[in-house]
């Protein structure tokens, strides 16, 4: 399946009313991106605004993604739109961009990922993407409609302006990451917090409005029936390196134990 098919599937699925689940991947490890997706995730994201690794890391693991059944999502430092174009010709079926504040910062994330003239992405044949200029106009037409582009609610100023992000054309996701949002509330981890869930339930009711899919990081894998019960479809729970810190400190504390 090519670079397009993949994320159109990735993108009917979500827009048909299935939910998607997603991990993150925090290593800059491409074995651990190929073992997260052959986990039976249905999307994984390279973390290049906290995790390890940059964009050399960045190639390698859409590579052992692409060997898995899972779509690669990219999470880049800003909507900045030349680290769009990057991870894209390397092969994202979609990115993240944190920080989304305004209509402003939506409709600049939006046009970072098409070509002219519905955008500003730059025109390269011979990248990774075009299967190194061998596929490039059949990725011109198809790409607009089947790339994923995600913008992040985490602030109160972006909640304060999410009827306007979600109006944004191109806009598909708007995406809770809960850390950083009831953190800017002054109300860090609580999630059952009235500020924090008046803050869901406006970023929920402007997706429905303007026919946005609603996407987050679960809190904990127990609050999935709470949140698809809201809306949220595109779900992550996992991250590579907590999955692996949490196995290894149970491991070693069931021997440990065993020892007495």
């Amino acid at each position: 399946m090519n670079v397009q098919s993949k994320a159109a599937v990735l993108k009917e699925r979500l827009f048909s009313g299935e939910t998607v689940l997603g991990c993150f991947l925090s290593l800059g490890s491409p074995l651990t991106s190929e073992l997260m997706g052959q986990a039976g995730y249905d999307w994984a994201l390279v973390d290049l605004e906290h995790g390890a690794g940059g964009e050399a890391e960045a190639l390698p693991q859409l590579q052992a993604i692409a060997a898995t059944p899972a779509a690669s999502i990219v999470r880049v430092e800003s909507n900045a739109q030349q680290r769009a174009h990057r991870v894209l010709d390397m092969g994202a079926h979609g990115v993240m961009f944190p920080r989304i504040d305004t209509a402003e910062d939506a409709a600049a994330a939006a046009a970072a990922m098409r070509y002219p003239p519905l955008g500003v992405r730059g025109v390269a044949f011979s990248n990774r993407v075009c299967e190194y200029g061998s596929n490039f106009r059949p990725y011109l037409e198809a790409s607009a409609g089947a790339l994923l582009t995600i913008v992040q609610i985490e602030t109160r100023v972006a909640v304060e302006n999410v009827g306007e992000i979600a109006a944004v054309p191109g806009v598909d996701v708007l995406f809770i990451g809960p850390s950083d949002l009831s953190h800017s509330y002054g109300i860090l981890g609580q999630f059952d917090h009235p500020e924090f869930v008046q803050a869901i339930e406006r970023t929920a009711g402007a997706a429905r409005a303007h026919g946005k899919a609603l996407g987050i990081l679960l809190p904990k894998p127990g609050d999935l029936d709470h949140y698809r019960g809201l809306g949220f479809r595109f779900i992550a729970s996992g991250s590579d390196a907590v999955l692996l810190n949490n196995a290894a400190r149970a491991l070693v504390a069931s021997l440990r134990e065993k020892l007495g």
